[in-house]
Order: C-alpha cells, then sequence, then structure tokens
C-alpha cells in the first residue's frame, strides 16, 4: 500500500502542477479551447474574473506539496474541493472528460487513505 500511496501521490502531483502552471503558460494542446454553451459561459466568467487563476495557484501550490512530499496533509485539503468541483464542472455542465476528474479523484483518495492518521482527529466526536 505504500507503493501505491507515493506512487499516486508523485502522479497526481505532477498533474496538477502541469494544469496549474498550464492556466498561466498555455503549453498544452486546447488549452485555449472554451466548451460550448453553459459550460463555456460559466469557463468564461471564471476567466475574466480571474477566479480561474486564483484556482490554477492553488492547484498549482497543491500539487507541489504532494510532488515534494512536504506537508502532504495539507496539500490534500487544498485539491480536495478543487477536485470536487472539477467533478460537479463535468457531471452538471460539461460531461466531456469526466474520466481524468475520475481517475484524479481515486488518487486523491488512495493518498489520503495513506495519509489517514493525520486526519483522524477530524473524525472524533
Amino acid at each position: 500500500m505504500k507503493i501505491a500511496t507515493i506512487l499516486s501521490r508523485i502522479l497526481l502531483g505532477l498533474a496538477f502542477v502541469i494544469f496549474g502552471l498550464n492556466a498561466f503558460f498555455r503549453f498544452l494542446p486546447g488549452s485555449n479551447m472554451v466548451p460550448p454553451g453553459t459550460a463555456g459561459e460559466f469557463v468564461t466568467a471564471m476567466s475574466q474574473s480571474h477566479y480561474m487563476q486564483a484556482v490554477a495557484v492553488l492547484q498549482a501550490l497543491g500539487g507541489l506539496l504532494l510532488l515534494t512530499g512536504i506537508f502532504v496533509p495539507l496539500g490534500l485539503v487544498i485539491l480536495g474541493p478543487i477536485l470536487v468541483n472539477i467533478l460537479f464542472f463535468h457531471i452538471f455542465l460539461f460531461h466531456t472528460g469526466i474520466q481524468m476528474g475520475l481517475i484524479f479523484s481515486v488518487l486523491w483518495l488512495v493518498v489520503f487513505a495513506g495519509y489517514r492518521d493525520r486526519f483522524a482527529g477530524l473524525f472524533l466526536r
């Protein structure tokens, strides 16, 4: 299980660093594509208000924490709500691409399970 936790932590951290930096430097193909319909309006509003840039900074920061192994629980806390929003975006607005969100969620859960002792206090009465 320890190997799965480490591998998941590195993969998830690397993915979030890459996608977080991509919001600023646009080095991945299709980065400028805006989805059609309501999803596109949502993405446009988030970009124009600079909300997307704030999320990208948090993605890169959380990913860096996971990638380096420093403050991994904090990285999980930062990335958890972002993952939920990614899933909700794909469930409710733009069904294409949900596979990546599901894969990232599974990786997040594997890392969380590996660090569950750090979160034990949250589940006490």
